[in-house]
């Protein structure tokens, strides 16, 4: 985390001490960097500059605003994969013609509202998608473009609730009917089959499994042009794997290594997904302990004001998160303790036995890597307001979504 540093005893983001935004805005707090984004997007921006390409962020991994606008300011585009993404997407100034929608369960007010704001394309994750996507571009006058999203049953070795490519997933399109459907799509006056699509999961560490997934493209690829089904663009998908712990995922000049001359050899565009590599490391989640209990087993427990429903990856993936004292105590005594939150759940936890700095009440504490699947995947769980986002760039920062508030979490109702 290039951008989150110790200036003597005190964690900075970029040119800020993250206790001055703690005092400013309070806990829970997410704290994202700008010139993070800016630089994860420039090294596959880099990386890929030989061919054509589209850098769709992935909105799911985080979906404030204020990050889809500097997104844009970046010259990516986005992946989504619900009506509300696409909303999010086109509130936050992102081109359209750089928007790729994914998902199995699109509905048809969603294709509706994709089809009227112009697209990239749709890439379809069934024979019934494909027929409500003809039906809808019929009824409104429009040619559909989309690509297959097809499963070609490759373990990318990643958490079994973050694969997505083996048989058993319940994404994409097996490659036994895949040519039918394409053919299907290419004699509908209403459907413009122009990519093919494949994920395999996330996060993903290791490049053999891209390079299985190209193979099998490639020869579909060469099979559907023979049937003169023109595929002029390869979405390869997203799932890059970042360093929470001890890995060594590889680099986008790495995987543009792999992946540049497959796409000069098929003489497409390439259209890539990152989410997580774009944010997780730039953001951390900033709480403050509430209380140190001690049981008299020895168990030591950092209890904390943010809890699973702020971050849900530990309990829900065993997840491992790096965990820092925003200000190092002195001393330099370690305990091994558990750093969970208030819920009312044995699961709220972001780690357990893990060896930390001897902290007291109200020192604030930064779990680190939080920037992807965090605040976008919290939630309001026993009536608790989701936290403060806060976008720091050089020497200033604002907030961009503000802490709710009790009469937030009833609003509605």
């Amino acid at each position: 985390m290039v951008y989150f540093n110790r200036n003597n005893s005190e964690l900075f983001c970029e040119d800020i001490s993250l206790a001055a935004i703690a005092r400013s805005v309070g806990t829970p707090a997410y704290i994202y960097s700008a010139g993070s984004i800016r630089a994860n997007i420039g090294l596959f921006a880099k990386a890929f500059s030989a061919v054509p390409n589209t850098i769709c962020f992935s909105i799911k991994s985080n979906s404030n605003l204020s990050v889809l606008r500097l997104v844009a300011q970046c010259g990516a585009g986005a992946d989504i994969v619900s009506g509300g993404e696409l909303f999010r997407a086109l509130k936050a100034g992102l081109d359209p013609k750089k928007i790729c929608y994914s998902g199995v369960g699109k509905t048809a007010d969603e294709i509706r509202f994709a089809l009227r704001s112009g697209i990239l394309m749709i890439n379809v994750e069934s024979q019934a998608e494909l027929e409500l996507i003809a039906a809808l571009a019929r009824e409104s006058g429009t040619v559909a473009p989309v690509a297959l999203r097809i499963n070609p049953d490759i373990d990318a070795h990643t958490h079994e609730f973050t694969t997505t490519a083996k048989k058993e997933n319940k994404f994409g399109i097996t490659l036994e009917l895949a040519v039918n459907l394409y053919k299907q799509a290419r004699d509908d006056d209403f459907l413009d089959p122009i990519g093919l699509d494949v994920h395999l999961g996330s996060p993903i560490l290791t490049l053999d499994p891209y390079a299985r997934a190209f193979d099998v493209c490639a020869k579909l690829i060469g099979e559907l042009r023979a049937l003169n089904i023109a595929i002029k663009v390869l979405d390869i998908g997203g799932g890059f794997g970042i360093r929470y712990n001890d890995e060594t995922p590889f680099t986008p000049e790495q995987f543009a290594g792999l992946a540049v001359p497959f796409v000069k050899s098929l003489n497409c565009a390439l259209i890539i997904e990152p989410g997580r590599f774009i944010v997780g490391n730039a953001g951390v989640l900033l709480t403050s302990i509430t209380y140190c209990k001690q049981t008299p087993h020895g168990k030591l427990f950092y209890i904390c004001d943010a809890g699973m429903n702020d971050l849900i990856r530990p309990p829900l993936y065993g997840s491992y998160h790096g965990i820092e004292p925003v200000i190092l105590p002195a001393g330099g005594r370690r305990l091994v303790a558990d750093v969970v939150g208030p819920i009312c759940e044995s699961s709220d936890f972001f780690a357990k036995d893990r060896s930390l700095p001897e902290c007291k009440a109200g020192d604030v504490l930064a779990v680190m890597s939080a920037g992807a699947y965090g605040f976008s995947m919290s939630g309001n769980y026993n009536s608790r307001p989701r936290a403060v986002e806060v976008l720091v760039d050089g020497g200033n920062f604002s907030v961009i979504r503000k802490r709710e508030t009790y009469e937030d979490l009833i609003r509605g109702e």
